[in-house]
């Protein structure tokens, strides 16, 4: 499936939207899901939802007009509670502006953290398309998830600089997806073959996304370049002919993990004890320092999974680990 993505500037598409303001809900509740960006070899442009870990909005309609968040739970007193600064209000109040209602609603945002800030899970991501995709389902629903995707990846750029989509999209969409460009905007959507399973483990070891980005080569070898297209092509084609041993042989980083892997701790033993396992293959998710045993069922996912962590265990290092089927489905109302 190829999305048809609208341009977040065009203004008269947004206002041809109309709401009818009896219908909308007093109150909603919506998980969003986790991420693993990257999917091993596919940097910047593949990224997989999972069931669990998630974050939660919940959101209430009041009477004095704008936005405003009551509380945010689970993270530490990290995040802002100012609306403008905060990533999930602001692109409420970013929507409601290209709707024109921005100064007729009023809503209110409770945040509940269920996952690591800066776990490489996509955590921001997580907390915007919870919020987007709450604040749409208040209304009526009057955007498409394609018309509300523009809006994530400036959530993103608002929390990390960056306007990626390789976390949001398959956040809100569901599924493997494939950012295939950003001018414009192009996320198609790759088949999931039914036994895949990813068996996660966050390490409790600081690694700031910018920093691990700050590392990676702005130039590199075309030996190495062409490596990692042909493994990206075959990890599609891959996905396509549930051809799990094609999956796992393309599932191979050239380019971004050999600098990365230095600033995670017993990584390369954490790969051995995967491969190990049985997994079709193990790297790192997002800009880390979670790591992730890509597999084929749940039985083997779930034993790299425990015996990485025990082995971090091992060696004092504390750790969370999660193993889900890939998520399909997305953001779901509570």
């Amino acid at each position: 499936m190829i999305y048809n993505l609208p341009n977040l500037c065009d203004h008269k598409n947004m206002n041809e939207k109309k709401i009818d303001f009896d219908k909308i809900l007093d109150q909603i509740r919506v998980f969003a899901p986790a991420t693993v960006a990257n999917m091993i070899c596919g940097f910047d442009i593949l990224g997989f939802a999972v069931d669990y870990p998630g974050d939660e909005v919940n959101m209430y309609r009041v009477a004095e007009p704008g936005v405003r968040i009551r509380s945010i739970q689970g993270d530490d007193g990290r995040l802002p509670l100012d609306a403008d600064k905060n990533t999930v209000s602001a692109c409420v109040k970013m929507l409601l502006k290209h709707l024109g209602i921005e100064k007729e609603l009023g809503v209110e945002i409770e945040l509940i953290k269920h996952m690591p800030i800066g776990s490489g899970l996509g955590s921001s991501s997580a907390s915007t398309v919870a919020g987007l995709f709450a604040i749409n389902t208040l209304l009526g629903n009057p955007l498409s998830k394609e018309e509300l995707l523009p809006f994530c990846v400036e959530g993103e750029r608002l929390a990390c600089g960056h306007g990626h989509a390789d976390n949001v999209a398959p956040a809100l969409m569901g599924g493997i997806t494939l950012v295939r460009g950003y001018e414009p905007l192009d996320v198609i959507a790759l088949p999931v073959p039914e036994e895949l399973y990813a068996g996660v483990v966050f390490p409790k070891v600081d690694v700031p996304t910018r920093d691990a980005r700050q590392l990676i080569k702005e130039k590199v070898l075309l030996k190495e370049a062409v490596t990692q297209w042909g493994n990206i092509a075959g990890l599609v084609a891959g996905l396509y002919r549930k051809d799990y041993d094609l999956i796992s042989r393309s599932m191979q980083d050239v380019l971004i993990e050999p600098t990365r892997a230095i600033l995670i701790p017993e990584f390369y033993a954490m790969k051995q004890i995967a491969l190990d396992a049985g997994a079709l293959s193990f790297g790192i998710s997002g800009s880390g320092p979670s790591v992730v045993a890509i597999a084929r069922g749940q039985e083997i996912a779930e034993q790299a999974a425990a015996r990485i962590q025990q082995h971090l265990t091992d060696c004092e290092i504390d750790s969370f680990k999660y193993v889900s089927a890939v998520n399909v489905g997305g953001p779901k109302v509570l």
